[in-house]
């Protein structure tokens, strides 16, 4: 077989800058802009908005329009004088789009606005959480360039969840004469209604700021909501109501006004304004002289409070008879209106989509700044710039509509999204122990996830549902429990005291942890032999008879993190019995089930506890199916055996990554690494037969298998996906590879893996799977980890830095719980500068040159200083 070799060096130290994309490159480019849990809106490659998700759910048409063609959003510029011009303040229309556009709804998506004339070039860089895009054309002396974002601020989750985006516009005169213009901003209503009974949309100018838009629905109806349109720090003409008529009379009127220079004022709709389609705009007229500019900062907000999406609830008991529509209590709403169901966390920080229009205006210049502050932090780190590009394009997936955010500050997630719904619901525990992005950016909401597990999600036997309920409460207990998400999850409770250091959130859930852990030992391993040998249910969506490495690596740390957590939690006594079982489970992955090169799964049915599939089997001969004969010949479908599993050790970078000391045999898991690295990478995926889902990476386009059988054994049936390209699991072994000194193998997987996220084939900020936006891929978050050798644990005070890239200058964002901002080595020692916040260092644990000192440092350092510990 063809082994994969590196990139050359020259390609993995690739220290330019990010790419920039215009024309092809740019036709699948959505950037995410929107708040935590908040929803969002895509700023495109040519500068326009599409996938409006902003009401509780996606709506990802990638197409400039949403909500059944009635979101629309665009800005023009009209050029005054002698030789007027008007445009769309928009690139050219993606050619791929054309078709898809007419097929859908006969070509009306879009408003009307996609038809108007355009800037002729159009060119778009992305640095998130900040989009960049710059059009010009040969008619029009000004130049414009487009700024997208919504606030992203380390460890402060209100800022980073208001529901908005941030458009800043920059008029640029580069002719030689002085140039007046007319620039506006439109906006449909995004808050229409239901129409029903009566009710209808509205909308009105507010002096000197914009238009506010809502509708007269009932407070508790889904639909009932508001939005805002807004310009910072600039006074302009504000028309609060479109022309109301049919078919496309209200974009038409409009253009008809922008494209003549006679934009026309209103004060918005009454009461019988209610047929045809709604909108406002703000207009802002000045001059330029040449070489002056001007930026107009447009806000979009909305304020949709109420959703009736659940998932997952146990039943609850009938409610009181006449009080159905109140939650069980009586109360004005009943019986016209239930309440609904939930409401999401910035219904409860801000009241409506004005008042958060207003906060951003008023908050604007340190939201820009502290935002800007992260970015400079982020992209300043010394790093290729494809890690950067992988690290920071996947924040976005917090910004999107995979992430939901109740109104008593919990986080509740899908696995990733549809075009209309969520894909598989409750953060699940399988997925979700890839993501590594908000445990270190936002620890506090991460935690409500374990919350989430060892409270709500947890029956009296400690068995976890791995699909958590919406809104919070008690799921149901019919299904399996996943192994690798209830063991990771105890992993991850240990990180997370690790990152907080908060002793009595430790305690308080310490004993809900051990149950969890017992369950899993009586059920997977009733036999104490350290390893799952029962049927187990995985992220692979099936079940895992007998035992394995991937899932096994997970248990072993599981333990040996329980055994860690007793003591820290005050409870010393227990850890013995941990730590044994875990060693004991150690020897047998290095006796049984590692064949020299890396660790594989032995297939066992028989002698089980569970008993269902040899007895399924007992009665089978010639004269029986196909299907059954072929599981009587090699055992139950689904399984992996002799292959080379690509999540075979991810246990170990687990444990790697959270600082737990697992008994697993290091040498074995480099050696697992390597060969998962030299059987599964594939440079040219041209000869690879996928019969599963081949969008992820196929043709001449690298990745990593999710297994491969080099020694043969495969199974008639593998598991579903085996033969998949999954972002997430690249991210997962990279980072695992570079913790064991292989880092030219995992920076090559890294850059594999952006590679096919080219900006033409798939969008660079929506790394999908099962999805979009899918929560797997923000593995991609360890490698900075990785890279620096960064580690900080909040309980000691103790930072651990070893940078893994050789000779080259040393630098690298950081966050935890109290603080964020830069680590930099230089002739002065090392530099730790906050941008907020504190870091307190009682110790540091530093690599440098394959040499590890110990130094005692006893200083905290804080924002706007910076602190020199001498190396």
């Amino acid at each position: 077989m063809k082994h994969a070799a590196p990139y050359s060096a020259d390609l993995l130290n690739d220290d330019g800058p990010q790419r920039t994309f215009s024309g092809e490159t740019a036709e699948q480019i959505a950037m995410p802009l929107g708040g935590i849990g908040a929803g969002c809106i895509c700023l495109t490659g040519v500068g326009c908005l599409e996938d409006f998700s902003i009401r509780n759910r996606p709506d990802t048409t990638a197409l400039p329009d949403g909500h059944g063609a009635r979101d629309d959003a665009f800005a023009t510029l009209h050029i005054q004088g002698a030789r007027p011009v008007t445009r769309l303040v928009e690139g050219p229309f993606p050619l791929g789009k054309i078709y898809a556009h007419g097929t859908r709804g006969q070509g009306y998506r879009g408003g009307g606005h996609v038809g108007l004339p355009r800037f002729e070039h159009a060119e778009f860089r992305g640095e998130y959480p900040f989009g960049y895009v710059s059009l010009a054309d040969p008619q029009v002396p000004l130049a414009v360039s487009i700024t997208g974002f919504n606030p992203f601020i380390p460890l402060d989750d209100r800022n980073s969840g208001i529901p908005c985006a941030i458009l800043e516009y920059t008029l640029e005169n580069r002719s030689g004469e002085a140039v007046s213009y007319d620039f506006a901003y439109h906006l449909s209503h995004l808050a229409p209604g239901s129409g029903q009974n009566g009710t209808s949309a509205r909308s009105r100018a507010v002096a000197g700021a914009g238009v506010s838009f809502w509708n007269t629905d009932s407070p508790n109806k889904e639909s009932f909501g508001t939005a805002a349109l807004a310009v910072i720090g600039h006074e302009p003409a504000i028309k609060g109501m479109w022309f109301r008529g049919g078919w496309f009379d209200s974009v038409s009127a409009l253009w008809r006004e922008v494209s003549t220079g006679t934009f026309t004022p209103n004060a918005g709709s009454s009461d019988a304004d209610t047929t045809g389609r709604s909108g406002g705009s703000i207009q802002m007229t000045g001059t330029l002289q040449p070489g002056e500019s001007i930026t107009y900062p447009i806000v979009i907000a909305w304020h949709f409070p109420n959703s009736n999406d659940t998932v997952g609830l146990s039943p609850a008991p009938a409610p009181a008879a006449g009080t159905e529509g109140c939650g069980g209590a009586a109360g004005p709403c009943c019986p016209k209106e239930p309440a609904p169901k939930w409401r999401p966390y910035y219904a409860g920080q801000w009241k409506d989509a004005w008042a958060v229009a207003e906060y951003v205006r008023g908050e604007y210049a340190s939201l820009r700044a502290r935002t800007q502050a992260f970015h400079d932090a982020l992209f300043g780190s010394t790093l290729p710039a494809y890690v950067l590009d992988a690290v920071s394009a996947n924040l976005a997936i917090l910004k999107s509509p995979t992430v939901l955010r109740q109104e008593n500050g919990n986080v509740w997630a899908w696995e990733g999204c549809f075009s209309e719904q969520g894909c598989c619901p409750g953060t699940c525990t399988h997925v979700w122990n890839y993501a590594q992005a908000m445990p270190h950016l936002f620890p506090q909401l991460e935690r409500t996830l374990r919350e989430q597990e060892l409270e709500r999600s947890m029956d009296e036997r400690g068995h976890v549902n791995f699909r958590a309920a919406l809104p919070d409460g008690p799921t149901t207990h019919t299904f399996h429990a996943a192994a690798d998400g209830q063991l990771g999850g105890i992993m991850k409770l240990y990180r997370d005291w690790q990152i907080s250091g908060d002793r009595a959130w430790l305690e308080r859930l310490y004993p809900r942890a051990k149950q969890s852990l017992d369950f899993c030992i009586g059920l997977w391993d009733p036999e104490h032999r350290g390893v799952l040998v029962e049927p187990h249910h995985n992220t692979y969506d099936i079940e895992f008879w007998g035992p394995d490495g991937m899932c096994s690596s997970i248990y072993l740390g599981a333990l040996a993190a329980m055994a860690a957590l007793a003591r820290d939690a005050g409870h010393p006594e227990d850890a013995p019995f941990y730590e044994e079982l875990a060693a004991r489970g150690a020897r047998v992955l290095d006796e049984e089930l590692f064949n020299g090169e890396y660790y594989v799964q032995e297939v066992i049915w028989e002698g089980l506890r569970d008993t269902s599939f040899a007895e399924s089997i007992a009665k089978v001969d010639e004269s029986s199916g196909e299907v059954q004969r072929l599981l009587k010949a090699e055992g139950p479908k689904y399984q992996y055996g002799k292959g080379c599993l690509s999540d075979g050790v991810i246990g170990a970078w687990m444990a790697r990554v959270y600082g737990i000391h697992s008994p697993l045999n290091c040498a074995n898991v480099a050696k697992s690494l390597a060969a998962i690295f030299r059987y599964n990478f594939r440079p040219d995926l041209w000869e690879h037969a996928c019969t599963q889902r081949p969008g992820y990476a196929w043709g001449h386009e690298p990745g990593l298998l999710l297994c491969s059988w080099p020694n043969g054994g495969k199974p008639t049936l593998p598991f579903p996906y085996s033969d998949e390209v999954w972002t997430g699991i690249e991210y997962q072994v990279a980072s695992h590879l570079i913790e064991e000194g292989l880092v030219d193998e995992g920076l090559t997987l890294v850059r594999a893996a952006r590679s096919r996220y080219d900006g033409r084939t798939r969008n660079p900020w929506n790394e999908y799977e099962c999805g979009n936006y899918y929560a797997r891929a923000m593995a991609s978050y360890a490698l900075l980890g990785s890279l620096a050798g960064f580690a900080y644990a909040a309980a000691t005070r103790t930072l651990r830095l070893g940078p893994r890239l050789a000779g080259r200058p040393f630098r690298t964002f950081f966050s935890t719980t109290t603080g964020w901002g830069t680590l930099s080595i230089d002739g002065d020692g090392l530099a730790i500068e906050l941008a907020e916040g504190e870091l307190a260092v009682e110790k540091l644990i530093l690599t440098l040159d394959g040499k590890t000192r110990e130094l005692a440092c006893g200083i905290t350092a804080r924002a706007g200083e910076r602190a020199v510990v001498a190396v």
